[in-house]
């Protein structure tokens, strides 16, 4: 999760693994794969290196937390998951 400021100077938290794009249109505005939008005071740059520092402690286990350690987990899981898909039909 990061820590973001939305316009109105109220504290967002979004789950960066859910980013699906970040766009300046001037203001940054974050849209989930949900379809959910935020419009936040931070920069895309800033936004993005805050992505990448929470992906990169998930990959770690730097975030000291079990949540982290578990979201992580699930992540993993789902790729492996359709990697054993992807094996179980070769002839797609």
């Amino acid at each position: 999760m990061i820590r973001l400021t939305a316009l109105n100077g109220r504290e967002v938290v979004v789950n960066a693994l859910l980013v699906e794009r970040i766009e300046a249109v001037p203001d940054t505005v974050i849209t989930l794969t949900t379809g959910t939008s935020y419009v936040v005071r931070e920069s895309v740059e800033d936004v993005i290196g805050r992505a990448v520092d929470y992906l990169r402690d998930l990959r770690t286990g730097d975030g000291g937390s079990p949540a982290i350690s578990a979201q992580w987990g699930r992540v993993v899981g789902r790729g492996a998951a359709r990697e054993g898909a992807a094996r179980a039909r070769p002839g797609e």
